[in-house]
């Protein structure tokens, strides 16, 4: 496989503070490269640096000649008044005809499902934003895609539609990403920034479990060398200490690598001290009552528009109720009315006296940025109040990952997913009775994830989760409840496979409606019998339909991939395909009913 980039021992430093040093990796032709690791670690940096916005301070990077790149960075900036339209035909090959950029254009909106496309790219919502920065990337037909944090912003179908892009595209990608399912489905290799590993990075080939087992493995033996190391350095440090009598000129090599040893273990035990989680554990309320929000026949409408009706709900003491929806749908409006901050237009919400509700909101109130990080975990002084006793500050900020050396420092330094643990840590200090997630998962690296499902594990009370993060959704909810765009009757699911397939059944419904859905025409009753070959066709008939409609099928999934979507002439070829296959689809069900009337005769 040839290569599309080189990264050679490249690094980079913010004054005092090397964010990774020594890293080296390659990206092959067609790879799909998911890049992971803790906040802080440079992978955003890394990134800027592949798409050639910033340079390595150490190292060297190469890439292939003349290689077309599209990079798609986290925050999506677009021209002041421009629409859809004009975003797209701005990032087009010039050298192409302006005829065929816009017909190259009005076919990519479509196939992207924008419903405007002369709508201004400022007032389009956080995911249609992400859309249309990943469709100006790919119409560039790019060899090589750079996608920072390519699932912020994005509903749960946004994302299942980024995940399937991904598995489409021809091109090469490196992709950050702290979505574990759109890591172990997308991803052909994932690799690990940080500085756990002696050289910066680790990386295996497959998705996101694999390397976790290769993961696990290289923990395991870097544990084992840090004990041997251990024990050499007891012995060498005992045989130092004898006396003026060992240091003789003919020990001096022994006292180097007793040396050089001292520093070997230095350097591995603060590598594996990196791999620290952020202890998480919230306080339940001890209510004994089972029954703690019935809400019944609950009806809401905004902007004229009806998010939800005819609802009821129940949360019981221990249940973990997920909620789904896209964007818009009114899941943090059903959260707020089920609070009592917003009264339902129809129906009523009844709540247990005295009833604790811990609310982590989606947008999270802003922190004092003139605080210190001391000051923001620890407002009263240097005690924080946590359960009945009392955790000095410097303890408490170590459950976080943060350090002694960070107390001091600005709250407006922090880093986003520094500062969301600032927040969690203040609702960990508030016992609940239910515990309601909008959106935890923003901004929190894969360990402060990982934590943060283990402790809403544990939690003995009611869940009420928000997430777009699939892995979290299976793992902890015993129950869905969906709010969709097109139907504003909710519906409940057992878990997301089953929602999954409910999902895919209404699209295939909408899309085919004629193939998937009409009924066979009729057709007047031959007068002559079956030919011993029309016999023969009406056997073979209904498998050559289910062949007809999964070529109709394949078609369809073509025609939805980058390089095709690029591709004006292959476009036309294709969709000219895909219409005659849907024709053929039909004429086989014209055919089988003809046959069977002449059966029935």
């Amino acid at each position: 496989m040839a290569l599309v980039l080189n990264c050679d021992k490249i690094g980079k430093a913010f004054g005092l503070r090397t964010l990774f040093a020594g890293v080296s990796f390659g990206v092959g032709e067609g790879e799909r490269l998911g890049v992971i690791g803790p906040n802080g670690a440079g992978k955003s940096t890394l990134l800027r640096m592949l798409a050639g916005e910033e340079t390595p301070d150490a190292g060297e990077i190469t890439l292939r000649r003349g290689l077309r790149v599209g990079y798609v960075p986290q925050v999506d900036a677009f021209p002041d008044g421009a629409s859809v339209l004009d975003v797209l035909l701005a990032a087009e090959d010039h050298m192409l005809d302006p005829h065929i950029s816009r017909v190259r254009a009005d076919m990519l909106c479509g196939k992207l499902e924008f419903p405007d496309p002369a709508a201004l790219a400022a007032t389009l919502s956080g995911g249609w934003k992400k859309r249309l920065a990943l469709a100006r990337a790919l119409v560039t037909e790019p060899e090589l895609l750079l996608l920072d944090e390519p699932t912020n912003h994005l509903d749960l179908p946004g994302i299942l539609w980024l995940e399937a892009l991904l598995q489409a595209a021809s091109c090469a990608c490196v992709f950050i990403s702290h979505d574990r399912y759109l890591l172990e489905h997308a991803a052909t290799r994932v690799l690990e920034l940080s500085r756990v590993y002696p050289d910066g990075a680790f990386s295996v080939e497959g998705g996101y479990s694999d390397f976790l087992l290769k993961r696990e493995e290289f923990v395991l033996g870097q544990q084992s060398q840090q004990q041997a190391l251990e024990s050499t350095v007891r012995r060498e440090v005992a045989w130092l200490q004898r006396g003026a009598r060992a240091r003789t000129t003919k020990a001096k090599g022994r006292i180097e690598d007793a040396e050089a040893m001292i520093a070997t273990l230095a350097e591995t035990k603060e590598r594996n001290t990196q791999g620290r989680t952020v202890q998480i554990d919230f306080t339940a309320g001890g209510r004994r009552t089972k029954r703690l929000v019935i809400g019944t026949g609950l009806e809401k409408s905004l902007g004229g528009r009806c998010l939800f009706r005819g609802l009821d709900i129940e949360l019981l003491a221990g249940m973990r109720l997920g909620l789904l929806g896209a964007n818009g749908t009114g899941k943090t409006t059903l959260l707020r009315v089920l609070g009592g901050e917003l009264p339902p237009d129809h129906g009523t919400v009844w709540c247990a006296d005295d009833l604790k509700v811990v609310y982590f909101a989606q947008h999270r109130p802003a922190l004092d940025p003139h605080l210190t990080l001391r000051e923001a975990l620890a407002p009263t002084g240097d005690q924080v109040a946590y359960r009945g006793s009392y955790i000095h500050v410097t303890a408490w900020a170590k459950r976080f990952l943060f350090t002694p050396e960070q107390l001091p420092l600005p709250v407006s330094e922090l880093s986003g997913g520094e500062q969301a643990r600032i927040y969690i840590a203040e609702l960990m200090r508030q016992p609940a009775d239910v515990l309601v997630l909008d959106e935890p998962t923003n901004d929190l690296d894969i360990p402060s994830l990982q934590v943060l499902e283990e402790s809403l594990a544990d939690f003995p009370g009611t869940l009420l989760l928000v997430t777009h993060d699939r892995f979290m959704l299976d793992r902890l909810c015993t129950g869905l409840l969906a709010l969709e765009s097109d139907d504003p009757v909710p519906a409940y699911y057992a878990d997301l496979s089953q929602w999954e397939r409910a999902t895919a059944a209404r699209a295939a419904v909408r899309k085919e409606p004629a193939v998937k859905t009409a009924p066979r025409p009729t057709v007047a009753r031959a007068a002559k019998k079956m030919t011993w070959r029309e016999e023969r066709e009406l056997e073979g008939m209904e498998a050559a339909i289910l062949a007809a409609e999964d070529a109709l099928a394949g078609l369809a999934a073509l025609l939805q991939t980058p390089a095709v979507l690029a591709d004006h002439q292959r476009l036309h070829t294709l969709s000219t395909e895909h219409h005659a296959a849907q024709e053929h689809v039909q004429t086989l069900y014209t055919r089988w009913a003809e046959l069977e009337a002449k059966a029935g005769g």
